[in-house]
């Protein structure tokens, strides 16, 4: 009997729309032959089911379940692909762990501590995984920003704590800047990472757990048009990318371990991509994204193909694993 599989996506934040088009690539790919698939639309207004004419089935929050010509469904599994709050940030995970029903993905906790760039990048330290200088600024607390600039110099970044997909990010070169990007930040979430730039190459790894069997997949490089990875860079064809890319194997190498490592330390299962900046061939940690992309446009698809896999096949055993 084929297992119900809910793949889930949309979500409260900027990255609504980006989470569609991943969830979608999915159920693209997932074999039909093993599950049956059901497209869930999370939105703040409504959580529905949208078949393929279209047609919306409300999802009863209480049990997670829907009900589709007079028959409840019940979802085997969670596959997990919403981009941001609640998807990344442990609301959502909590929420099925909950109700005990299993998904794809990091815990509750962990996803919590991922989502949150600063503490991620704080716990992270204590393993000896090297991050660039930064301060935290909270909404409503003083803070000394001369004295900040003074440590960090400009350029520097100021950061979203709590997003993705390069949303709320921006280099500020002078006072004037940072004051202004400080005010745009804040319109969209309540902590703010000021973080030295790293003049460097920016690079991302996609990293397979399957019970604890963790495997790097492979080296992208982004290469920005604009001034740095920002959103139009990431989403609207600013950039090029080379996969796999284009450097020696020692540096390939201590990309791949540091990933792995960083994927170890936080258990995180499933996949992931891991994103690094890389200085006098050093490199500096920036984020992990614990649902990434699977647009066409995504890093971590690319990768996939490296390793002689397919997304069909990698669906298939995470399905499997999470579901034991």
């Amino acid at each position: 009997m084929k297992k119900n599989i809910a793949v889930v996506m949309g979500g409260y934040s900027l990255e609504h729309d980006i989470s569609i088009k991943s969830g979608d690539n999915v159920i693209k790919k997932i074999d039909k032959n093993r599950y049956n698939i059901f497209k869930v639309v999370v939105k703040k207004t409504k959580w529905v089911h949208v078949d393929q004419l279209d047609n919306e089935y409300n999802i009863n929050k209480d049990n997670f379940t829907v009900l589709i010509n007079d028959m409840i469904v019940n979802f085997d599994l969670v596959f997990n692909m919403i981009h941001g709050d609640p998807g990344e940030n442990g609301v959502i995970q909590k929420y099925f762990e909950n109700l005990n029903i299993k998904f794809t993905g990091p815990s509750s906790e962990i996803a919590k501590l991922t989502f949150n760039k600063k503490k991620c990048i704080n716990y992270l330290s204590n393993f000896s995984i090297k991050t660039a200088k930064s301060h935290l600024l909270e909404r409503n607390e003083n803070y000394d920003l001369k004295n900040i600039i003074n440590d960090l110099n400009f350029p520097m970044f100021v950061k979203a704590n709590n997003s993705g997909s390069s949303f709320g990010v921006y280099k500020a070169y002078n006072e004037d800047e940072i004051n202004k990007y400080i005010q745009d930040v804040f319109k969209i979430d309540n902590e703010i990472i000021l973080e030295r730039y790293i003049d460097g190459r920016e690079f991302s790894v996609g990293v397979i757990n399957n019970l604890g069997k963790i495997q790097s997949l492979g080296v992208t490089e982004l290469i920005s048009e604009n001034d740095f990875f920002d959103y139009q860079a990431k989403y609207q064809g600013k950039h090029k990318d080379f996969t796999p890319a284009k450097i020696d194997t020692k540096l390939e190498s201590l990309l791949k371990n540091n990933a792995e490592k960083i994927c170890g330390i936080l258990k995180i299962p499933g996949f992931s991509r891991i994103d690094f900046i890389v200085e006098d061939n050093t490199p500096f940690f920036l984020e992990i994204n614990t649902i990434p992309g699977m647009t066409d446009q995504s890093i971590f698809p690319k990768q996939v193909v490296l390793n002689n896999f397919n997304l069909k096949d990698l669906f298939t055993e995470i399905i499997e694993n999470s579901i034991k």
